[in-house]
């Protein structure tokens, strides 16, 4: 993964992608493990009207785990995100991976 950002505060503000092309959003805030000196997640505010905010509905952003990160650099870059129902309401599929991506 490349990155080429010398300050995790250079990455707040910075527009978020899909590796597919969809605008998401604006990263407000990350999360640090600092006993480990990695990054958790990025928390993304979704822009009215992007693709992000018609997959979280009333919610103001996400929080996407680093994992989900393609690239940082200019813009950041994440893997694209499919709309599914919420836990408890969905069977649960054998073989499928949670994204681990939460609203709020």
């Amino acid at each position: 993964m490349g990155i080429t950002v010398k300050n995790v505060t250079e990455m707040m503000g910075k527009d978020v992608f899909t590796n597919k092309g969809s605008f998401c959003g604006k990263i407000v805030d990350v999360e640090v493990d600092l006993t480990k000196f990695r990054l958790n997640s990025l928390v993304i505010e979704a822009s009215r009207g992007s693709f992000l905010a018609n997959v979280v509905g009333g919610k103001k952003g996400v929080i996407v785990p680093y994992r989900l990160v393609d690239n940082v650099g200019d813009v950041v870059i994440i893997k694209h995100i499919t709309p599914t129902m919420p836990e408890e309401s969905a069977p649960a599929e054998e073989g499928t991976e949670s994204t681990g991506i939460m609203g709020f």
